[in-house]
């Protein structure tokens, strides 16, 4: 369980700071007058449309931040939608990451340690079965290799 614990609060910690907070940033800025076309100045994506569509990335983003968060929370109390919807926020943001760059380092950073901790959690030491449906006589246990 700590496995689990240790990824959710990765992938909360990502989905508060990098993803809703720009999100929840967008009101105050826009109420203070601030230019929408003066956002790319401050954030910069290597890939000129998403620095041409900014203010919709930031509503995006507070709706795969409010998506991760939900996640987080499910697989802190254990449940298994919460480790199914935070792997498939893990691996969409190792997809899209690339083309969000420079953010899109810091996020995989997260999302991918969030990945592995939480198939090693899900998985642990079990051993790949073979064709014969048996797991390789080279990682199963003492007991079963000494039985064959």
């Amino acid at each position: 369980m700590r496995r689990y614990r240790t990824a959710s609060a990765l992938m909360l910690a990502q989905g508060v700071l990098m993803e809703l907070a720009p999100f929840l940033a967008l009101g105050p800025l826009l109420l203070a007058g601030v230019d929408v076309a003066t956002f790319g100045r401050y954030f910069s994506f290597a890939l000129p449309y998403l620095q041409q569509n900014l203010l919709q990335m930031m509503v995006m983003a507070g709706i795969f931040g409010a998506v991760r968060v939900i996640g987080a929370v499910g697989l802190w109390r254990g449940r298994m939608w919460g480790l199914a919807l935070s792997v498939i926020s893990c691996t969409v943001t190792m997809v899209l990451m690339i083309f969000m760059l420079p953010a899109g380092i810091a996020d995989g950073l997260l999302s991918c340690t969030a990945l592995v901790l939480m198939l090693t959690a899900y998985y642990g030491s079990r051993a790949i079965p073979t064709r014969e449906g048996r797991a390789d006589a080279s990682t199963a246990p003492a007991t079963q290799v000494a039985a064959r």
